[in-house]
């Protein structure tokens, strides 16, 4: 598989926007819809194989970038936790859009624009113009 390829079937939360869910190796999307089926805000997931971060949009906070902690101990012989989200530092907006349009072909054209729109605006992609 090649590019974001959407997850069917994913389980919709009771009082919250309905979601729709994409994946490829190098990304993961989720986005939420209002109920005409637009998008309204997201969460992209990027460098997944290596120290996975999280860039999170909404129109209510606007943009929070994030580390995933993964649970795993790195001490001992403990269970895995949960996967939390964590505070992480500089997000590079050219390079995550580049690896974006790169994986994005196959998405839905008005999810594709409404990200790319999202990522272009970030303060870190007009400061690198």
């Amino acid at each position: 598989m090649t590019g974001l390829a959407e997850i069917r079937g994913v389980r919709q939360i009771p009082d919250q926007p309905p979601r729709r869910w994409f994946w490829s190796r190098a990304l993961e999307l989720t986005v939420w819809l209002n109920r005409s089926g637009i998008p309204t805000s997201f969460q992209l997931a990027y460098d997944k194989h290596s120290s996975e971060r999280v860039l999170t949009w909404t129109p209510e906070r606007g943009y929070l970038h994030s580390a995933v902690d993964d649970g795993e101990s790195k001490r001992g012989l403990r269970y895995k936790g949960t996967p939390l989200l964590v505070a992480s530092g500089r997000f590079d907006a050219t390079r995550v859009l580049q690896a974006f349009q790169a994986e994005s072909s196959e998405l839905p054209r008005e999810i594709a624009a409404f990200v790319v729109d999202r990522l272009k605006a970030h303060p870190s992609y007009a400061a690198s113009l």
